[in-house]
């Protein structure tokens, strides 16, 4: 196995729109076609143009349908999902839109019933003790947990900042002294350990305290929220924008994290800079918040984010903190790649920013969001590890690949280092579990995260990563995996090859792991296909577990199955293993597993070269789970017992078409006749050949002297090449570009 030497660090971009061209030879049906085009665009622009209009108008009347009479304010009881969690919401996200719509209007009848609604929280919040329910860690007064709190503060005082000035003396004396006050002294010094937290809790806190303090004029509030308690600057909003995030705009919990706590931020740092332009908050960091608003797109495929982390998979860019991060982010950059974006979330929110997005949307000003191979460097100062993404193309919908490279992610983090996500069609091909929860949901396990998530979803057998010993990575230890990422190697973006690789020695004892990805496009293959070299070096026996979780339906192997039709057992009992039922085994034909099955009319096979006695364990989750707590996805393993470390080497190839409606396949079986994978010290060379002769290979060194050869023999074939890295394409490819 090689070495990776020299990292590579930065967000490296180079994906380019390929331009269409109309060729048609009449020249007025050409002028005609592009005038008939460009009305269609402004057809299409001018129906989404109405949809801020129409959440104005939606809005108006549901409020309106509640003047006159007085929210239900029920005294706190049940722990999130419950009657009184989701009354208590429902109404500050009823307030927010009242003081915005009151902004946006100037109709005082909003202003009033606002006011008077506070005035009710008012008379009652002094006297709530700790929430009944409440959490063991930071409980709340109003909720079970005080970051329901900080979220219920960020969006009232959004609102009485709207409406304070209609108010009365009296009115403000009470609102502000018994309500705003209370509230944000409970979750600032009656809370410090929250408040002080760089963490996603933290922000919140800091957001909804500092927001009540503008609201309020009281720049005590102000100052403790940016820089600590005690203002030294090593705690509070500002350290939580030098530390949560990489120089890349990445989030160190995941998206699904980095999403929730978008929100304070850009609300805060909105405010921060109306209020104290001079501390110029959104050049904090060379743009941290706008890197972190474009960070947080890219890291969504299909509308839905990366499912990597304890993350809720269902969440996506229609959440409303990207709604209002998009409109804020072009408001202030202008970016007419941010409209598609708009577009696509085809939502808005009841503020300034957004009506000017949709204004503009409606006046066809979009353009292509660039989406782009890149590597997220990870890190406050993106030297610990990253998330690599290779995109085949601008496509939003198209073959895509993720590579967790990441560091553990703190609490919210898995062990699932440099595991792999593939996309393509707009489906998630090869998944990634997410997390084990019903959010808010408080028939099920009251809406927490279930105990399967510590016990299976956090496990690395749950996600397509090497396991050894099955054991999980930092033998499930967080605050080791805290103090571990890998050392990512080169990340190339290059027309036809795009790649990433990494490695990392702390995530069992004497065994360094390795993981080269890369995706090529060749005339060979109809579509971009993807190479996946997993590598083991030990000395020792090990056993080594890859696992492939996949959405759709088996279709074709090239090994005689061994299944479980009728009594099935779990394939272990610790470590996840006790979830996955093992319904049946096969030994690959001369050292190499070929593995179909099809997904939405498309096929996908992952055929790979593996050592000797290798078993295919095929799995289900759902083993040892009474209560059914967990999804019961597919899977399969690759499974080996050496001596000397081990190397999968896998092609992941997407291919055919499947036509129910006109009745027709093309292309259902793989196109790959054999893998092959060799190495000379640290040089390596993989070779692929189809079934149609043709040959393709890709050789790659731990050396990054771009002037360096190397050479290997491949079964009495010698391979030499320059650099750290080649593309050896078919002839069939090399056809084409002549």
């Amino acid at each position: 196995m090689r070495s990776i030497k020299n990292i590579t660090a930065g967000l490296l971009l180079g994906a380019a729109l390929t331009a269409c061209q109309n060729t048609a030879p009449d020249a007025a049906k050409d002028a005609a076609s592009k005038a008939a085009a460009s009305q269609a665009k402004q057809s299409k622009a001018s129906t989404k143009a109405s949809g801020f209009d129409k959440t104005l108008a939606n809005a108006k009347t549901r409020v309106d349908a509640r003047l006159g009479s007085s929210l239900d304010i029920p005294t706190p009881l049940n722990p999130g999902g419950g009657y009184t969690h989701e009354t208590h919401k429902a109404n500050g996200f009823l307030l927010y839109d009242i003081g915005q719509l009151y902004k946006l209007t100037g109709d005082k009848k909003y202003a009033e019933f606002a006011a008077q609604a506070m005035m009710d929280y008012a008379d009652v919040y002094p006297s709530w003790g700790l929430h009944p329910a409440a959490k063991e860690q930071s409980p709340g007064r109003m909720f079970w947990q005080n970051l329901n709190e900080s979220m219920w503060l960020l969006n009232v005082a959004q609102s009485y900042d709207a409406i304070k000035d209609t108010l009365t003396d009296e009115q403000r004396e009470k609102i502000e002294t018994d309500l705003l006050r209370n509230m944000a002294d409970f979750l600032s010094v009656g809370a410090p350990e929250t408040f002080n937290k760089v963490h996603n809790h933290g922000t919140w806190a800091t957001a909804a305290v500092g927001l009540t303090g503008y609201a309020i004029g009281d720049d005590e509030y102000v100052e403790q929220a940016l820089l600590g308690l005690d203002k030294s600057g090593e705690a509070g909003f500002l350290k939580q924008m030098d530390v949560l995030f990489s120089p890349d705009g990445y989030y160190n919990e995941g998206p699904y994290y980095h999403r929730f706590a978008l929100k304070p931020f850009v609300i805060f740092g909105q405010a921060v800079q109306k209020n104290n332009p001079e501390r110029n908050i959104w050049e904090k960091r060379d743009g941290i918040l706008k890197k972190a608003t474009y960070s947080l797109v890219h890291q969504a495929y299909g509308g839905l984010f990366f499912p990597i982390n304890d993350s809720i998979k269902e969440k996506g860019i229609r959440t409303d903190e990207l709604l209002n991060a998009v409109a804020i982010v072009y408001d202030l950059t202008g970016d007419t790649g941010l409209l598609s974006i708009a577009e696509e979330q085809d939502t808005f929110v009841l503020t300034p920013e957004s009506r000017k997005l949709a204004a503009d949307l409606a006046a066809g000003k979009a353009t292509p969001f660039e989406y782009a191979s890149m590597r997220l460097g990870d890190g406050q100062n993106g030297d610990q590890g990253a998330l690599d993404i290779l995109k085949a193309s601008n496509d939003p919908n198209g073959l895509a690949v993720v590579v967790k490279n990441t560091s553990q992610g703190l609490g919210h983090g898995h062990f699932d280092k440099m595991g792999l996500l593939v996309y393509d069609a707009g489906h998630e091909i090869l998944l990634d579990y997410g997390a084990a929860r019903f959010l808010n949901i408080e028939a099920k396990y009251g809406g927490h995260y279930l105990p399967e998530n510590n016990t299976y979803a956090k496990q690395t057998v749950a996600h397509n990563a090497l396991v050894v010993d099955e054991t999980s990575h930092f033998n499930g230890d967080v605050d080791v995996g805290n103090a571990n990422w890998p050392t990512v190697g080169e990340f190339v973006n290059e027309d036809g090859l795009k790649m990433t690789s990494a490695e990392i020695d702390t995530a069992y004892d004497d065994v360094r792991l390795g993981r080269t990805v890369a995706m090529i496009e060749d005339a060979a293959f109809d579509s971009p296909i993807i190479i996946d070299l997993m590598e083991a070096h030990a000395d020792g026996s090990h056993s080594y577990d890859l696992p492939f979780f996949y959405k759709g339906h088996l279709i074709e192997t090239n090994f005689e199955l061994q299944a479980n039709p009728r009594v099935r057992r779990p394939l272990g009992r610790t470590n996840g293993y006790q979830y996955l039922w093992k319904t049946a085994e096969a030994e690959p034909v001369d050292g190499m597993s070929q593995i179909t099955w099809l997904l939405d009319k498309k096929f996908y096979s992952v055929t790979s070269a593996v050592p000797p006695d290798t078993q295919v364990v095929f799995t289900e989750v759902g083993a040892t789970d009474p209560n059914f707590n967990l999804l019961p996805e597919t899977g399969f393993m690759l499974r080996a017992q050496t001596d000397d470390g081990v190397s999968f080497l896998s092609v992941i190839e997407p291919h055919g078409d499947y036509n129910p409606t006109l009745e027709y396949t093309i292309g259902s079986h793989s196109a790959v006749k054999s893998v092959r994978h060799f190495e000379n010290g640290g040089d390596e060379y993989i070779h692929i050949e189809t079934k149609d002769g043709q040959r393709i290979g890709l050789g790659i060194s731990g050396e990054v002297d771009k002037d360096m050869a190397h050479t290997i023999d491949a079964d009495g074939t010698e391979v030499t090449w320059t650099g750290p890295y080649k593309l050896f394409h078919s002839e069939k490819h090399k056809q084409a570009e002549n």
